[in-house]
């Protein structure tokens, strides 16, 4: 490609300076940095909540916190973990590479993509904006009913819970959407389905499974909305409802939910181990199968966390089935990333430390969560802190580790820099050790008895000395969490140029600049491999000459569509350029949101009619391509 040429398109495709460019950019990339920031902002907010409990329970009657105060915390700490940091960061780190591993130049729908971060980042403001009041959701994260009830929780603290999750569902529904039709349609020539990566297909497990899990804790939030603001009973058994509907319906997705932040994390895992081994992941079609299988299985155990609520037998014994077939899945992968490492011949970067990490704390809340589809052993430790230990191997070793390894090994690509890798070294060995020093005791405790969410706790009941050692953890863990931090602020300044492919890397996102231009490939790639990088030399810089089968496409805003399984060439699509629509349909919702939680109806129809203009406005023809 001429210079003239690659002048044209970064013409084409650059937007202009200023703030309303800042407030209405499309570019993935700049979206999907400014939802890694954001996840991680709360991230560290709801560290801090953590620390706070952990200090508070250090040791038997403490008061560094009031019973109402550890409350809000306690559940805002849930809350910010499940739905304002694991997924969101998961979801900027798929919104940045997905695009390029397969080769396409942004999302199928880019105002939809900003508008999806608008509506999480409006959610986490009016979530945290109930601190401002003094009432905070204060039912812990499930929210169960009949606790959650106006007879029972008198103040806004439940409405800030249920219009706060409506709002994250949008943006969760409109970017699982997003990548689906993303991954489906916008691969590159020759990226059949048994080429896509590992990582890709993470991504896509994971929104398919938030658009079928998805509406059953929206249903649920209105539910208990309508039944909180305006008298309604599916909840309250005096007039015909049943308290345990919500546990059904917010365990539907719940369950699901754990597998939506593990899936794009088992993805990663298996994006960064091929690099530092040197060679193919072994059993890709294995590990494929098992991803989305994890991803179906996830939606037949709901149940087996309501063995204690006196459900029928016939029915817990279905669930406990599934609850423990659900593990083979799971192992498949396992089996494959120790067989591939085996194989191949490691370099122990700090991202392969961290995956490494991931997968001895995977492992191990695997094997406590098997031991839960056991329906006796359930029973006994329910509402124990034996749950809340197994519950953080899972998901904070099955998010956090694979979050940072993915810091470590994709930020180059972001910023163009290396971070330092004795300081990623020391960030791993702090966070592995303190991540285990924090929870393993709690197996202990809550074996010996110790039941969640309690505020505090009477001296000489065995527990004193585990949970001093779980808090002395927290902060060991918080410390190695801010040397990175430290690492990644110093790195964007000072750090090593990282060129355009620092780990040798197979996949598609390696074969162009870092950071990528703003059209991130100068040609659309023909793929004749799943190790593109690897096994195509006439890929360099991200501009595959025409002769081997690059496509300049750069007669306009254009991106290129494909079949669904082989890939093939379908048409070049028209993509909108920016717009400040999405930010302005945000503030809408969000205006009617406010409205119904405070009770003043004509906030909810000045932002119920704004909402309506500011679709009108985003969808009016302007000459221009459509407006998602």
């Amino acid at each position: 490609m001429t210079t003239a040429e690659r002048e044209a398109l970064e013409t084409i495709w650059s937007e202009k300076p200023g703030l309303g460019t800042w407030i209405g950019t499309i570019d993935h990339k700049r979206l999907s940095v400014r939802y890694i920031y954001t996840g991680l902002f709360f991230f560290v907010a709801g560290g801090i909540e953590a620390l706070l409990i952990r200090t508070q329970l250090a040791h038997a009657n403490l008061h560094v916190l009031a019973p109402e105060a550890y409350n809000q915390i306690f559940t805002m700490h849930g809350v910010t973990m499940m739905f304002l940091f694991a997924t969101p960061v998961l979801s900027g780190f798929g919104f940045y590479i997905v695009p390029l591993m397969i080769g396409a130049r942004d999302v199928a729908f880019p105002r939809l993509n900003a508008f999806g971060y608008y509506s999480f980042l409006a959610a986490g403001v009016f979530l945290y904006s109930a601190f401002i009041v003094g009432r905070a959701p204060d039912n812990g994260w499930f929210n169960y009913t009949p606790i959650a009830d106006r007879a029972f929780s008198t103040g806004v603290n439940v409405d800030f819970y249920t219009l706060g999750l409506l709002l994250s569902g949008i943006s969760m529904t409109v970017g699982a959407i997003n990548f689906i039709v993303t991954i489906f349609k916008l691969r590159a020539p020759g990226m059949s389905v048994n080429r896509i990566p590992i990582f890709v297909w993470g991504e896509l497990a994971m929104s398919l499974s938030i658009v079928f899990a998805l509406p059953a804790l929206t249903v649920a939030n209105v539910m208990l909305t309508l039944q909180r603001k305006w008298g309604f009973h599916f909840f309250d058994p005096a007039h015909g409802g049943d308290a345990l509907l919500w546990q059904h319906l917010f365990w539907i997705f719940g369950h699901p939910e754990v597998y939506i932040v593990v899936l794009p994390a088992l993805g990663i895992a298996s994006a960064i181990i091929p690099t530092n081994v040197r060679r193919p992941m072994i059993g890709y079609t294995y590990i494929v199968l098992a991803e989305l299988a994890t991803a179906l299985l996830g939606f037949g155990v709901w149940v087996h966390h309501m063995f204690a609520t006196g459900l029928p037998e016939i029915s817990m014994s279905y669930i406990s089935l599934v609850s423990f077939l659900i593990a083979i899945p799971s192992g498949v992968q396992v089996f494959a990333w120790l067989a591939t490492i085996v194989a191949g011949k490691p370099v122990l970067r700090t991202s392969f430390l961290f995956v490494l990490g991931f997968i001895v704390i995977f492992v191990i809340g695997g094997f406590s969560g098997v031991m839960f589809a056991s329906i006796p052993f359930d029973q006994a430790t329910t509402d124990s802190y034996f749950v809340v230990a197994h519950f953080h191997y899972v998901l904070v070793g099955g998010a956090v580790f694979p979050i940072f390894g993915a810091i470590y090994h994709w930020v180059p690509k972001m910023t163009g820099r290396l971070l330092n890798e004795r300081a990623g070294k020391w960030s791993f060995w702090l966070m592995f050790g303190g991540f285990n020093l924090a929870f393993f005791p709690q197996h202990i405790s809550g074996l010996m008895g110790q039941p969640r969410r309690t505020y505090t706790y009477q001296p000489g009941l065995g527990w004193d000395l585990w949970n001093l050692l779980s808090t002395i953890g927290a902060f060991v863990l918080a410390l190695g969490v801010l040397v990175t931090f430290v690492n990644w602020y110093w790195s964007r300044y000072r750090g090593p140029t990282a060129g355009s492919d620092p780990w040798h890397g197979e996949t598609l996102e390696w074969a162009t600049t870092s950071p990528p231009p703003h059209y991130n490939f100068e040609t659309i790639p023909q793929i004749r491999s799943k190790e593109p990088v690897w096994d195509q030399p006439d890929l360099r810089n991200g501009a595959q000459a025409p002769d081997a089968g690059g496509r300049p496409l750069d007669a306009g805003h254009l991106q290129l569509s494909t079949t669904m399984l082989d890939a093939s060439p379908e048409a070049a699509l028209e993509l909108p350029h920016e717009s400040p629509w999405p930010f302005v349909l945000t503030l809408a919702v969000t205006a009617f949101f406010y409205g119904i939680l405070l009770g003043a109806a004509p906030v909810a129809v000045v932002g119920a009619v704004a909402t309506f203009a500011a679709t009108a406005g985003w969808l009016w023809p302007r000459g221009e391509s459509p407006g998602t």
